[in-house]
């Protein structure tokens, strides 16, 4: 699944491990989202969108 995550955290200039902190995942598993090697689960992508204070669908496109 494709995502925004990468320029969504970088707009903030957080690190992978100071958004890893923030969702309280590791830092490991920010980077298989951002690379497309893993889809977060629902609960996380919910949680990543709170974060962003988007909706999923801006962040997430499951189309790719």
């Amino acid at each position: 699944m494709k995502n925004r995550l990468k320029v969504l955290r970088a707009m903030r200039n957080w690190s992978q491990a100071e958004l890893a902190e923030r969702l309280d995942v590791s830092r490991q598993a920010v980077n298989a989202i951002e690379t497309g090697k893993h889809d977060p689960s629902l609960p996380l992508a919910f949680r990543i969108a709170r974060l962003f204070e988007l909706p999923i669908e801006e962040i997430f496109d499951d189309e790719a």
